[in-house]
C-alpha cells in the first residue's frame, strides 16, 4: 500500500470529516466562513483535500500556483468508451472499480482501488495508459492531480467518467464505511449503485429507489 496510499487515506478521512459538518464551515487557508457548497483544493504532494473560500480557490486555478490545485466541480460520462476485458485484466487490479489520475510529483499515472482497509494504490505502466489514450483521445484533456478517470466494471456494469478527484475519494470512503463481511454486504452494493445512478441526471427512478439511496 505504501506511503502514498496512506497519505491518500488520511486526506480522504479529513475530507469525509469536513463533509459531515453542516454549519460554521471555514476556509482552511484564510479561516473565512464558507457555505455548505464550496470549492475544494488538493495538495498535489500529500493529496490532502482542503475546503476553501472562492477568493482563495481562485488563486490555485492553474498549475505552478504552489502545492495546491483547485479541484473542478463537474463530472462527465464518457459514452462509447473503449476498454476491453482483456486490457482491463492485463492491469492486474483485484476489483472492477478504480480511478486513474496523472500525479505530477511522481510523473506517472496512479491507479487507486478500494479495499476493506481503505484506498490501495497501484502504479499503472505508462505504455498501458498510452494505449488507452490512443483508443480514447478525450483522456488527453484530464487535468493532472485534480481529475481522474473513474471506472466501474462491477456486476457487469460499464461506467466510465471523468471525475473530480474529491468525488473519487468520496466513493472510496463510502465503500470502506459500508463494507461488511467477505463480500461487502447488500448495503455496500446498493450504495455503489446509488452513487453511479445519481451521476445520470436523465435517469428515471422510482420512489422506492430514491428512498433506498437516501438511507
Amino acid at each position: 500500500m505504501g506511503h502514498s496510499a496512506g497519505a491518500s487515506f488520511r486526506a480522504l478521512k479529513r475530507f469525509a470529516q469536513s463533509q459531515r459538518r453542516t454549519s460554521d464551515e471555514r476556509c482552511e487557508l484564510c479561516g473565512a466562513e464558507i457555505a455548505d457548497e464550496h470549492p475544494h483544493l488538493v495538495d498535489v504532494h500529500s493529496r490532502r483535500i482542503a475546503c476553501a473560500c472562492a477568493a482563495c480557490a481562485i488563486l490555485f486555478d492553474h498549475a505552478g500556483a504552489g502545492n495546491y490545485r483547485r479541484i473542478p466541480r463537474d463530472s462527465r460520462q464518457l459514452d462509447d468508451f473503449q476498454l476491453t476485458d482483456a486490457r482491463w485484466d492485463s492491469w492486474g487490479l483485484p476489483i472492477g472499480l478504480a480511478f486513474f489520475f496523472f500525479s505530477t510529483p511522481v510523473d506517472r499515472v496512479v491507479a487507486i482501488y478500494p479495499s476493506p482497509a481503505g484506498p490501495t494504490e497501484s502504479l499503472l505502466r505508462m505504455e498501458h495508459w498510452s494505449d488507452l489514450v490512443a483508443d480514447n483521445p478525450r483522456l488527453v484533456r484530464i487535468e493532472p492531480d485534480v481529475e481522474a478517470l473513474l471506472v466501474n466494471r462491477l456486476n457487469r456494469r460499464r461506467d466510465y467518467y471523468l471525475m473530480p478527484i474529491d468525488k473519487c475519494y468520496r466513493l472510496i470512503g463510502l465503500i470502506r464505511a459500508k463494507w461488511q463481511g467477505f463480500s461487502g454486504g447488500t448495503a455496500l452494493w446498493q450504495a455503489i449503485d446509488c452513487f453511479f445512478n445519481e451521476l445520470r441526471p436523465a435517469r428515471t427512478e422510482s420512489l422506492e429507489d430514491r428512498q433506498t439511496c437516501l438511507n
